[in-house]
């Protein structure tokens, strides 16, 4: 259970507070509701380019990192396709560096241009290095507009490709900053050892004059149902053959995600799952599998992912997943199976509470949804799933006519 208060300002920013006053430090965790779903199909990695601008200094402090190492806080962030994620540590009585240090850069940045070539270099050399450069790096690459055909899922995190960023200019970086980075476009966090009457004073005092953006009406293109299997081949240098599978599925907030999600757990989590037991230990069929959902906020997907051990072809290593799925579909799953995955996640849930910024960050996330107590319902959520509806799900999800199939395949000499 994570108590909380929350309020919100004239200018439209939401602000938790979570008090514990039995820890020492105070957390800032500031969540923009934009991530690259929101950006245009011809220039995409803004949002990730932005995770790194907002270091580069702001309108009145050429250095974000400086003053808040010299009171003892650490920082990082964050971008995913839905939201861009900054967050601090400081000792409980500094705290008003951090609202000093967040609210600045919210008012506005600097817009160096030297700034936009050094982080312009420093997120092109990541996509070379994690995405272009690395076995299999680019898999979401391709797979990610295998799946999607029209949402803006279809393209990763960092972008569709080096020229969106390469191309970036200051015009593009100054409208994207006063289209998402808005006081009515995002939550603040504060939780620690703080009181609820000092965030109002401080909020009031730091961010309250920061002027209402006019926020951007999100339309984005909904995602078609699938109704036929697309399959994709790949060559490439790498150490194996590898299967990747996906199925489209409900968003983060609908109903059905936690019984997909105990779902894929049931098929790999821990090696006495389905897809581990049978296709790892007995037939020796892939050398590692696993299977997870994206928890995205729009319907996301299902991914099963495996090497395939030498001389066993792609396809067939694919039949032999697909068998257990029709398993599943056909018979179920047994309760005690299915009470498994329920206390391992419970557990990994309860684990992810103990540190005062994973609250804040799930506070933040939570607030997405409408209603932040979803924060305090997952638990129930998770032990209300059954396993008739483990097996209902399967049946509509586990479909070959919903599936995206790419087959990474490898070239040795």
């Amino acid at each position: 259970m994570i108590p909380f208060n929350e309020f919100t300002l004239d200018n439209g920013l939401r602000v938790i507070v979570h008090e514990d006053p039995t820890v020492q430090i105070a957390v800032m965790n500031i969540l923009y509701d934009v991530g690259s779903r929101d950006e245009r199909s011809d220039k995409t990695g803004f949002a990730h380019l932005f995770e790194h601008l907002m270091f580069g200094g702001s309108k009145n402090i050429p250095s974000y990192d400086e003053p808040l190492q010299l009171v003892g806080g650490e920082n990082n962030a964050f971008t995913n396709t839905d939201i861009t994620n900054y967050y601090l540590t400081v000792p409980a009585s500094n705290i008003e560096t951090g609202f000093w240090l967040e609210s600045d850069r919210m008012l506005s940045l600097s817009f160096d241009q030297n700034v936009l070539e050094v982080q312009r270099k420093v997120v092109i050399e990541e996509f070379k290095q994690r995405y272009l450069n690395q076995p299999y790096g680019d898999v979401w690459l391709k797979l990610r507009p295998l799946a999607y055909q029209k949402h803006p899922y279809q393209w990763a995190t960092i972008g569709k490709e080096i020229s969106h960023i390469e191309k970036a200019t200051m015009d593009d970086v100054k409208d994207f900053f006063f289209t998402h980075y808005l006081p009515n476009n995002a939550t603040l966090v504060v939780a620690g050892n703080v009181t609820t009457d000092q965030v109002k004073q401080l909020s009031e005092k730091w961010f309250g004059p920061i002027s209402q953006g006019k926020k951007k009406n999100r339309k984005l293109e909904a995602e078609p149902a699938q109704n036929e299997k697309r399959v994709l081949n790949v060559e490439a240098k790498v150490p194996a053959n590898a299967l990747y599978k996906t199925f489209h599925m409900p968003g983060r907030f609908h109903p059905d995600y936690y019984t997909v999600d105990l779902l894929s757990d049931v098929l790999s989590r821990g090696e006495s799952s389905r897809l581990y037991q049978t296709l790892v230990k007995e037939k020796e069929i892939f050398t590692s599998i696993s299977s997870f959902v994206m928890g995205t906020i729009d319907p996301g997907l299902l991914v099963v992912s495996g090497r395939v051990k030498d001389g066993i072809q792609l396809e067939d290593a694919e039949a032999e997943v697909d068998e257990i799925f029709r398993e599943i579909i056909k018979e179920g799953v047994e309760q005690k199976e299915l009470q498994k995955v329920k206390n391992q996640s419970a557990a990994s849930l309860e684990f992810g509470e103990v540190e005062v910024i994973n609250r804040a960050m799930n506070l933040a996330f939570a607030s997405l949804s409408g209603d932040v107590n979803l924060v305090n319902q997952e638990m129930e959520k998770i032990e209300n799933v059954t396993t008739e509806g483990i097996q209902r799900a399967a049946k509509e999800i586990l479909k070959e006519s919903n599936s995206s199939v790419l087959y990474y395949r490898s070239i040795k000499n």
